[in-house]
């Protein structure tokens, strides 16, 4: 089960900070689905993509990683609204088809990877961690 989560660690982090880059790249597919009431849309939308990079290398980084995966879990629950108003307004984003049913099927994926982040918030001392840190970095305090 260690080698598939490890796998599965670094397949999310990859995802995630891909993701979290075209934040900055397209920024504006994202403004257009952050919920009105909310202040600043491209500032949250640059936000959102910082902790989305912070949180994905974060993840890779074994003294940080359980804090990641907290901090990811808390980002993909703060960003389900943009999901859902995107949803409900049926609000077409580049290279996403714009049916209901692509939508309705969407909404879920969101609990998928907010369970998948909590996955990683549990310790995982005494257990060999992918990282992008070599181990001789990583104080033994920490390790």
């Amino acid at each position: 089960m260690n080698k598939h989560k490890e796998r599965l660690r670094v397949i999310l982090a990859i995802c995630i900070i891909v993701v979290g880059v075209t934040h900055f790249v397209v920024p504006e597919e994202y403004v257009k689905i952050v919920p009105p009431p909310l202040p600043y849309p491209l500032g949250l939308v640059y936000l959102s993509g910082f902790y989305e990079i912070l949180g994905g290398i974060g993840l890779l980084v074994p003294p940080v990683s359980q804090a990641a995966a907290w901090g990811l879990l808390a980002l993909f629950i703060a960003v389900y609204p943009a999901n859902i108003y995107m949803a409900a307004n049926l609000i077409k984003i580049e290279h996403i088809p714009n049916s209901p049913w692509v939508h309705v099927v969407r909404l879920p994926l969101q609990a998928v990877l907010i369970a998948w982040a909590w996955w990683y918030t549990k310790s995982s001392f005494g257990e060999k961690q992918a990282s992008i840190v070599p181990k001789s970095l990583i104080p033994k305090e920490l390790e």
